[in-house]
């Protein structure tokens, strides 16, 4: 599984837009700067996250990108799926056709390791990433969701 630099960067700019808005827009050129993206790439980037409705843009003087909602209703994994990123952990992307016309023998534990990143990253909102970055806790996100899977697993819950 590899998120690939568009993913990353549509997510790193999301959470910098989320972080840095305070009720104004922000030009791409500032978080391009800030993060050392190419502005023309993070341009690409918008334009489907525009499409998506995860930020709204005006063009021109005093213009730049907001939030297209609040930054608690859009996950992470909001933004990577309106970036056309993906998070499958298969080598056949799920198709089940890993040795031609049938999946390998590890094909199930990678497509349930897909589904558990998917679950994480749905679970985690702009805003906590915000939160946690601001509060300098960011990892804590991970442990915590990490605790609802293992805990149950190591109890024989599931």
């Amino acid at each position: 599984m590899r998120l690939t630099t568009k993913g990353r960067y549509a997510v790193t700019a999301m959470v910098d837009l989320a972080l840095n808005s305070t009720g104004g827009r922000i030009a791409l050129a500032e978080i391009a700067a800030r993060h050392d993206i190419s502005q023309s790439y993070l341009e690409q980037l918008f334009a489907a996250l525009r499409r998506s409705g995860l930020v709204d843009g005006t063009r021109g003087p005093g213009g730049g990108y907001q939030l297209g909602r609040a930054g608690a209703e859009i996950s992470v994994a909001d933004v990577i799926d309106a970036v056309d990123e993906s998070v499958d952990a298969t080598r056949c992307g799920g198709k089940r056709n890993c040795r031609g016309d049938q999946g390998c023998l590890t094909h199930d534990l990678w497509e349930s390791l897909s589904s558990q990143i998917r679950q994480f990253l749905s679970s985690v909102s702009l805003e906590t990433v915000v939160k946690q970055h601001r509060a300098g806790t960011a990892p804590q996100v991970l442990h915590k969701w990490l605790k609802t899977v293992v805990s149950p697993l190591n109890s024989g819950v599931l």
